[in-house]
């Protein structure tokens, strides 16, 4: 499956943005979905999953009750809704997909088998 992140941008803290990823190749409804995010000099990080039917979803504690992840498999597509912006979520985002279910080491990067290219959001202070 081939992934495509887009929505990234400049915003100041406080705001918000929207993110999508774009899966094509497979059907999506078959994979489970993440975002993660790496900033400059640190590891890529777990932000958020979600399993493949949408019913189930796990956050970071650093982005609960900020972000909210949905899917919608009929567009084959996954929208992070980033709210309350802080400089501190600076990053380059990536989505990323792994078939099956999400299971114990959904946080783990390297449990995940397909990567988008990143799209980068930037928050001013």
């Amino acid at each position: 499956v081939q992934l495509q992140a887009s929505g990234g941008g400049l915003v100041q803290a406080g705001g918000s943005l929207r993110l999508s990823c774009a899966a094509s190749g497979r059907t999506q409804s078959n994979y489970v979905m993440g975002w993660f995010r790496q900033a400059p000099g640190k590891e890529r990080e777990f932000v958020v999953v979600i399993n493949t039917q949408g019913g189930s979803t796990y956050y970071a504690d650093s982005v609960k009750g900020r972000f909210t992840i949905s899917r919608d498999n009929a567009k084959n597509s996954v929208s992070l809704q980033m709210n309350s912006l802080k400089p501190e979520d600076t990053a380059v985002y990536y989505c990323a997909a792994d078939p099956g279910f999400i299971g114990p080491r959904y946080r783990d990067s390297t449990r995940y088998r397909y990567w988008g290219q990143g799209t980068q959001v930037t928050v001013s202070s």
